[in-house]
């Protein structure tokens, strides 16, 4: 057998190897980006940014609770009043508040501060599932520290 078959046979099995684990790999991809959102059952632009998580892969599940226990759900999880918004998510660790856009969240799993999570403050037209961005007025995405402070994590500016 010459040595050109035996570099051929051993690409071949290589491939299959890596074809054979891609299931795998694509799996823990998909927990990776496993997002669990709270929400109003009455709150339709909490169901655009469902929709805004998943045309940008996420896998997501999603539970609706009254008002009252919203809002003891974001007390439990760590988030101040000032930082709340319409609906609230766990992915990981980190919690997610308000219309943090995917991209964020990405990279706060791929950075992993020491943090509570993200938070959009109330709801700026423009963001994820709030309006068309061509027409965003500027908001901050704020990282929730685990002392409760906040610091500016992405900005976002007005369009056009």
């Amino acid at each position: 057998m010459s040595s050109h078959n035996l570099c051929r046979r051993k690409v071949l099995k290589g491939a299959t190897a890596l074809l054979a684990m891609s299931p795998l790999a694509a799996a823990a991809e998909g927990a990776a980006h496993t997002i669990h959102v709270v929400k109003d059952p009455d709150c339709g632009c909490c169901n655009s940014w469902i929709g805004h998580l998943r045309d940008n892969g996420f896998t997501v599940s999603f539970e609706e609770r009254s008002p009252v226990a919203l809002s003891a759900f974001k007390r439990e999880r760590g988030i101040p009043d000032e930082l709340a918004s319409c609906h609230t998510a766990i992915i990981g660790d980190y919690t997610i508040e308000g219309h943090v856009p995917a991209a964020d969240i990405r990279r706060l799993l791929a950075e992993r501060p020491d943090a509570l999570g993200l938070a959009v403050p109330g709801m700026p037209y423009g963001s994820p599932g709030m309006g068309p961005e061509s027409a965003r007025e500027a908001y901050d995405v704020l990282l929730i520290r685990r002392n409760g402070t906040a610091e500016v994590f992405a900005h976002y500016p007005a369009a056009g």
